[in-house]
């Protein structure tokens, strides 16, 4: 009985996956430029196959990812491009599970950061400062960083004395390096003044996790994960020399 109550959700999940993935595609692509009045929920219903509740659920995640606006009474409107380039480091088709992915951090990493920030011991401060010295350096040297962007994180975890934060994202870090991968491979096309300001994040959590307060910890730390979110779609990127988007 139980399973029959859960697959009906299940597979409506599934099929807004597909329908998000698909209008991302196109977005991307620029069959729906910025603009663009969107097919409407029953045009897109028909041509997916599925029902209208589940076209409501992905245009709702494309405004979560400011790729859509809604506007009353005249549908969903693109509002914004990403670069192809996002195509270069991640297959559209896991882009949808990287951002619900995203949703899960911004509810488990900032209630870390605040427990790290009552709770961090100066050992374990000082392996934090270990981490973002590792990851501001190679950051400046125009290295990807992955490994110590997820170093850092799982830091900050460890330091919140409650150990299934960091068995959590322990279980889960393939899936955050591969998020993580993506975000600092498209930084690295992007003008430098960019990645200061994602270097400003992880600073102001860990000047809030230093000071020990738990409310600047926990906002910073929820401001950097929703910003991962809408970075992954952010349009500039560098021209090389000459003239062509790298």
């Amino acid at each position: 009985m139980q399973e029959a109550e859960i697959a009906p959700a299940t597979r409506e999940t599934k099929l807004a996956d597909r329908l998000y993935t698909a209008v991302l595609e196109r977005i991307i692509a620029g069959t729906y430029p910025p603009g663009q009045r969107l097919p409407t929920e029953a045009e897109l219903a028909a041509e997916f196959g599925v029902s209208r509740p589940t076209v409501r659920e992905a245009l709702a995640r494309l405004r979560d990812d400011d790729l859509v606006d809604s506007r009353k009474g005249s549908g969903s409107w693109v509002k914004r491009q990403p670069h192809r380039a996002v195509l270069r480091y991640a297959p559209v088709a896991s882009i949808g599970d990287l951002q619900r992915l995203l949703v899960f951090r911004a509810a488990v990493e900032p209630k870390a950061a605040a427990l790290a920030a009552e709770r961090r011991t100066e050992a374990q401060l000082e392996a934090i400062d270990r981490a973002i010295g590792r990851l501001e350096a190679l950051t400046r040297a125009g290295q990807v960083a992955t490994e110590a962007d997820m170093d850092l994180h799982l830091e900050i975890a460890e330091a919140s004395g409650n150990h299934y934060f960091a068995e959590t994202l322990a279980l889960l870090r393939e899936q955050m390096s591969f998020g993580i991968q993506l975000v600092r491979s498209l930084s690295l096309r992007r003008p430098p003044a960019w990645r200061e300001r994602v270097m400003g994040e992880h600073r102001a959590i860990v000047e809030a996790i230093r000071a020990q307060d738990p409310a600047a910890a926990e906002a910073a730390m929820l401001r950097h994960v929703q910003n991962t979110r809408t970075r992954m779609f952010e349009g500039e990127i560098i021209e090389d020399e000459a003239g062509e988007r790298r």
